[in-house]
């Protein structure tokens, strides 16, 4: 059982969090009555933290102004979830000499004993193996986009391929997306007059712009991300799949294209790709069914390539 002084110290982290929590919903999640929640907010006034009450049906309570918290507290489980999620998301923070792993360290340091101690040592005995398909993005660069998002400014990015070329484009960005370890920036692109998603590892410079933009209302940020990744690239693809559409799709992936039924023993593929080999390689070949590419040349040539290298491969000597 939480002591009072526990439950009055999550009672200011939930104030801190949540300004405008009223008292039955700061009680359920104290999962205490409503009376001992008021409790622990006198308890917090007595220690001298301002929490004012503000009456009506947008009242609740909340920090005074200039209020002073003190340290964040942590508990074990938190401290070594945190651990585990920078560890996960970048395993070069094992090294403390890591940009992330840097910071990893500082926050450890700042943690009470006991619980710096369990997250020191998950940190010195894990190890963790690096995802090839992750990407850091420059911190710098992150810091320009996020601040651009809040603000719903435009942002002049400068951009880079996977083959180096290289240009400039005003976009509005309309929010940051992480997917499987890699950073995306979810965009109107102005340059392609069309909504576009940018890797943001390969922004080589960004400026926020004194244009404002505004979101579409019911923007979703990682649906429209998916719905995008496969299109707009140099190479339009389409590609007929001899096979019903829901046998077919749980082998799609979003950056493929869209798929769609075109009959009761067919569905349709159409994307778009800058790589036709990887789209041959480790796209198409990874579905178990035939299929006929009807539209790019450079993608049927990647195909024909992979036929022919996997036929000689078959060949007995």
């Amino acid at each position: 059982m939480e002591s009072p002084t526990a439950r009055a110290l999550r009672t200011l982290e939930i104030l801190q969090a949540r300004p405008g929590t009223t008292a039955d919903q700061l009680a359920a999640q104290l999962g205490v009555t409503e009376r001992a929640a008021r409790r622990y907010v006198g308890i917090l006034r007595e220690a001298g933290i301002p929490v004012e009450s503000v009456r009506g049906p947008y009242g609740g309570y909340r920090l005074g102004r200039g209020t002073r918290l003190p340290p964040v507290v942590f508990t074990e489980e938190q401290a070594l979830g945190l651990v585990m999620a920078v560890l996960d998301g970048q395993p070069a923070a094992i090294d403390a000499d890591d940009l992330i792993g840097g910071a990893l360290s500082k926050v450890i340091r700042a943690l009470p004993e006991n619980v710096g101690r369990q997250a020191a040592a998950l940190r010195a005995y894990a190890s963790a193996a690096p995802d090839r398909r992750s990407s850091r993005a420059d911190p710098a660069v992150m810091s320009t986009l996020v601040g651009a998002v809040a603000d719903r400014r435009r942002a002049l990015v400068t951009y880079a391929n996977e083959n180096g070329d290289q240009w400039d484009a005003e976009v509005d960005p309309w929010a940051v997306v992480v997917r499987f370890g890699r950073w995306y920036l979810l965009c109107h692109s102005h340059r392609a007059d069309a909504i576009r998603t940018y890797r943001i590892d390969r922004m080589r410079a960004v400026k926020q712009l004194a244009q404002r933009f505004t979101p579409p209302d019911d923007l979703d940020p990682v649906a429209s991300l998916e719905q995008n990744l496969g299109s707009g690239w140099k190479y339009q693809t389409r590609v007929v799949f001899h096979a019903p559409h829901d046998r077919v799709a749980p082998f799609i992936r979003p950056t493929m294209g869209r798929l769609e039924p075109a009959g009761d023993n067919r569905c349709v593929l159409t994307g778009s790709t800058t790589n036709t080999r990887m789209y041959a390689q480790e796209w198409l070949a990874a579905v178990p069914f035939d299929f006929t590419v009807e539209e790019c040349p450079e993608l049927r040539a990647a195909v024909a390539e992979l036929a022919a290298r996997f036929t000689a491969a078959s060949r007995q000597t």
